[in-house]
């Protein structure tokens, strides 16, 4: 399929053109036609994949010129990041149309949002808490709102956003357009899409939880800590790990990381996790979109949603916990049909966790072995106990009648 298949007009096709998307994505090709007839639609797609744009077009060909003062479309997403992504996404794609454009999101006083909803806006992107403050004190008025987009929908339940969802559906009109897009179609997702979508068409490009075919998997059985920044020092002296992606479980191993690498020179790097303040997090993203940085070293924090090209590799120092977390991790890279590399180390006891992956995934993650040159430590003693525990943990969840083969010595 060709872009000049659809029906947008010249200035969406002068967007799409400045932008160098040479053909549409199989999601778009899917969403594009069902979401311009005006039917309810659930788009479940991997990361990368254009989900933003295959909601975005037919929406700016519906609201096509700016027009009254209060909103048409409302795009909810789960993070001020996420905001300032769409919203970036809709500037590029609307930049020949007259459509007004407004972010709305916390940890920012509201006054600004508040003079600019006054001046009239078309479409606001917005996550859920900012929109519902703005409205209950009469800032925001919702009554020409037509569509209402979900996006990144399994994120934005896993962060508890549903009772605010609920409570939104409420002050919007119910004749509207409803779209729901996500990653996955969690046992959430679906009841959520129940809750609000009537007979709702599912695009689905790729089978739930099934990374792109673009990314690689590699995964190495790593002893401990100490020999995890040892392998993950190794692999970054290889310049053709250009622009990295390091995921970590906690923020504390994080903050190592991003110490061990700037000690031995390893980046220009960054660190992003809760802890970092928002504008601190989006001028490290910024800094790393525009190739300033060679390494990000993040929490799961930047997992999901943002839009950066040509990520090298991701690397996962820490097995993620969720399974679903592995596949957004790894869709960092392998996007716009670019490959790209994703590389797992795991302790004794973080297998547990990739045999939950690879039932989620359906396919066997390769094994490789340590290369020789890197340097294996012994794990110490603490640490061994703590995998242990870790083991008995997990043999206990699959198996209650377990009672645990570690015993820690009483002190006498």
């Amino acid at each position: 399929m060709q872009w000049s298949d659809f029906k947008f007009n010249k200035q969406i096709f002068s967007a799409i053109e400045e932008l160098g998307f040479e053909t549409p994505t199989p999601i778009q090709e899917k969403c594009i036609p069902l979401i311009h007839g005006g039917q309810q639609v659930i788009g479940i797609a991997p990361t990368g994949t254009g989900k933003t744009a295959a909601y975005l077009l037919p929406l700016l060909m519906k609201i096509k010129f700016a027009s009254g003062e209060s909103p048409r479309a409302l795009i909810l997403v789960p993070a001020k990041e996420l905001v300032l992504q769409v919203e970036e996404t809709v500037l590029q794609l609307s930049k020949y149309l007259d459509v007004r454009t407004l972010a709305v999101y916390g940890g920012v006083g509201p006054k600004i949002q508040k003079e600019a909803l006054a001046r009239g806006t078309d479409i606001i992107v917005a996550t859920p808490g900012r929109f519902m403050e703005l409205y209950l004190s009469g800032d925001l008025k919702t009554k020409s709102i037509h569509t209402l987009v979900i996006d990144e929908a399994d994120r934005m339940l896993d962060m508890g956003f549903r009772p605010q969802l609920r409570k939104l559906f409420e002050v919007i009109p119910s004749k509207r357009q409803n779209l729901l897009f996500s990653a996955t179609f969690s046992a959430k997702v679906e009841t959520l899409s129940q809750e609000f979508l009537t007979f709702p068409t599912k695009a689905e490009v790729q089978p739930q939880g099934t990374p792109a075919d673009t990314v690689k998997q590699e995964l190495y059985a790593v002893p401990n800590i100490k020999t995890k920044i040892s392998f993950l020092s190794y692999l970054l002296e290889d310049q053709n790990f250009s622009r990295v992606i390091i995921f970590a479980l906690t923020k504390k191993m994080a903050d190592n990381i991003i110490q061990f690498i700037d000690r031995k020179k390893l980046g220009p790097a960054r660190v992003i996790h809760s802890n970092k303040d928002q504008n601190s997090r989006i001028r490290s993203m910024q800094d790393f979109k525009e190739g300033k940085l060679r390494i990000l070293v993040s929490t799961d924090v930047t997992a999901r949603g943002i839009d950066v090209d040509r990520v090298s590799h991701v690397i996962n120092v820490d097995v993620p916990r969720a399974p679903e977390q592995y596949v957004h991790r790894i869709g960092r890279t392998g996007r716009a049909s670019i490959a790209g590399t994703a590389v797992t180390f795991a302790t004794e006891a973080e297998l547990y966790y990739i045999q939950k992956i690879e039932e989620l995934i359906r396919q066997k993650i390769e094994r490789l072995p340590l290369p020789k040159a890197v340097e294996v430590f012994d794990t110490p003693a603490e640490e061994a106990k703590e995998m242990a525990r870790a083991r008995d943990a997990q043999r206990r969840r699959d198996d209650p009648s377990f009672k645990g083969a570690f015993h820690e010595k009483t002190r006498k």
